[in-house]
């Protein structure tokens, strides 16, 4: 017969564990909750180039991607930063292959969403309009041009994108190009920023364009930071702490000036900007691809792929990785100066267990429930912070515009 004390015991144990399960799941209600009230950003998705291969009615809940208007209800998104994706062989040496155009098109694909899809989507120019979308229930489509090649040397193309809704660009993408060296090139073109490059960040600045540095080389970092009046973005990185020797994404030095310019770093959602183990065995993926020939889609590439994380199975990435990096943002300069920036539908699935799609922001708010942020610090990151810096950029914008 069980003894009292085991009993007594085992009385405690269960009311302790019954009282944690509960606790959780206040938390998780919590984080349902307050993905529904507050406005959330995520500056970097990329369906239009995804539905330029492969279309799918985004109205609808789709088989493929991880955005549609079903799920980012669900997830609380209000603000989903469309990108407008040139990929970097439409500029070849100082030549331009279809940049512009194909950025054009895409813009018209999202100009589309709006058209057919009144009563759901809304194109977002302004900060202004994301707060009006969001309490007329509607989910915000503001643009990001990833890749500066579609300028194609003009400036006078900065105002025609600016005219057509683009509210930041990536300088560059996976190579350099006429503006300025990337992060993943070893080629050094232009040390930096070329001369057109430190033209190209003032003309954004006047017209009120944000500035984003994700992919760029750290040293075009630090010259954007020295020519930029107004806070630039981070529109899609995470912290090269935990990814060292990776340049894609921020060392601390990086992260503490763009905090210094009041700019903000928008965490990326794909497993290899989290985990530096991820990232590692990845590398060697790629290195292997490049070394063949092959390219990612070729049937041998894919064959190689699958064998590998066979043989090489890859770390289990979570929320708790998102969570991470918000953290060591926080404690290196404060909670004003970090958000989302997932890269849904722009990093072919590689993303965490529990945050597959735009459904599950409540995951990555339930973490950081978990770890003590308040209710006002979480609003910040899900998507104040973002606006105040858009917001800035527009101010700032305005003012130089009122001297010409």
């Amino acid at each position: 017969m069980m003894s009292f004390r085991i009993r007594s015991f085992l009385l405690i144990a269960l009311v302790c564990s019954t009282a944690i399960l509960t606790a959780q799941e206040d938390l998780r209600a919590k984080a349902q909750r307050l993905a529904q009230e507050f406005i959330i950003v995520d500056t970097h998705i990329d369906v239009p180039y995804r539905l330029n291969e492969t279309w799918e009615d985004i109205s609808q809940r789709t088989e493929g991607g991880e955005f549609d208007y079903p799920r980012a209800t669900q997830g609380g998104l209000n603000a989903a930063f469309m990108s407008i994706y040139v990929p970097s062989d439409r500029e070849r040496g100082g030549a331009f292959y279809g940049a512009k155009s194909l950025a054009d098109s895409l813009i018209d694909m999202v100009e589309k969403f709006e058209r057919d899809w009144p009563e759901k989507f809304a194109v977002a120019r302004t900060v202004a309009d994301v707060r009006s979308h969001f309490a007329k229930g509607l989910l915000s489509l503001p643009m990001g041009m990833e890749n500066g090649s579609p300028i194609e040397g003009k400036l006078e193309n900065l105002r025609h994108f600016y005219n057509r809704g683009i509210r930041y660009i990536t300088l560059t993408h996976a190579r350099d190009n006429h503006i300025c060296d990337s992060s993943y090139d070893t080629t050094g073109t232009w040390n930096g920023l070329s001369s057109f490059g430190r033209s190209v960040v003032a003309e954004m600045n006047r017209l009120g364009i944000m500035v984003d540095i994700s992919h760029v080389s750290d040293s075009a970092f630090y010259q954007t930071l020295r020519i930029s009046k107004a806070p630039v973005i981070a529109s899609h990185s995470s912290c090269r702490a935990f990814t060292p020797g990776w340049l894609r994404n921020m060392s601390d030095d990086m992260i503490k000036h763009l905090a210094k310019n009041g700019g903000v770093i928008m965490i990326s959602f794909g497993r290899s900007f989290l985990s530096g183990e991820f990232q590692r065995l990845e590398d060697r993926i790629w290195k292997h691809v490049a070394a063949q020939g092959w390219r990612f889609s070729d049937p041998r590439a894919q064959e190689f792929i699958q064998n590998f994380w066979r043989e090489n199975p890859p770390p289990v990435i979570t929320a708790k990785h998102i969570a991470d990096h918000i953290d060591h943002v926080v404690k290196l300069v404060g909670v004003d100066y970090v958000g989302f920036g997932s890269d849904f539908d722009g990093v072919g699935g590689s993303l965490p267990v529990d945050v597959r799609d735009v459904s599950q922001f409540p995951n990555i708010i339930y973490e950081l429930l978990v770890r003590g942020y308040s209710d006002a610090d979480i609003r910040k990151i899900c998507g104040k912070n973002l606006l105040r810096v858009w917001s800035e950029v527009e101010r700032f914008a305005s003012e130089l515009q009122g001297r010409d």
